[in-house]
């Protein structure tokens, strides 16, 4: 499986920041929570990635 497999899965998405100094992107689906915590320049360096991706499919 990779980035174009499509899958038919529901999932809940949360981002925000803990009581620790840390962003969090909290995924669940089917029962399953993943918890990714990020030091604040991880999580401004996954912001610039999802923002370059949306700049390309838009050409």
């Amino acid at each position: 499986m990779g980035i174009n497999t499509e899958r038919d899965i529901e999932a809940n998405l949360q981002i925000g920041p803990t009581d620790q100094g840390m962003v969090r992107i909290f995924i669940e689906a089917n029962g399953v929570e993943i918890p990714m915590d990020f030091t604040s320049e991880e999580a401004e360096e996954i912001a610039e990635e999802i923002l370059a991706a949306a700049k390309a499919v838009k050409g």
